[in-house]
């Protein structure tokens, strides 16, 4: 375990989950498909029929402020959006 940082819960990705049968997650960034298709499948218990990943780089960002500019960086990331069988789902709200 370990391929599997958090969930991803944003309002596009509600949406998504809402009409398809599709779950995000933010991963390791060095795992591959099948890796988190088995992970998925046994922390879940569910069945995975496709995995899609996207890496998204940091962006360099900047604000004006009274002291002056601020520089920083968003991190680097890759996302995976995982579709399920027809039938199962993954509740994120159960242990709240």
């Amino acid at each position: 375990m370990g391929i599997i940082i958090k969930p991803l819960v944003t309002e596009k990705m509600t949406a998504i989950t809402d009409k398809q049968n599709r779950f995000g997650f933010i991963v390791r960034p060095e795992a591959n498909k099948l890796e988190i298709k088995r992970e998925v499948e046994a922390f879940y218990h569910v069945t995975v029929i496709e995995v899609n990943t996207a890496k998204y780089a940091g962006k360099n960002k900047s604000r004006y402020t009274k002291a002056g500019i601020i520089k920083g960086k968003t991190n680097a990331y890759k996302k995976a959006i995982v579709t399920l069988k027809e039938g199962d789902t993954i509740d994120f709200y159960s242990n709240i």
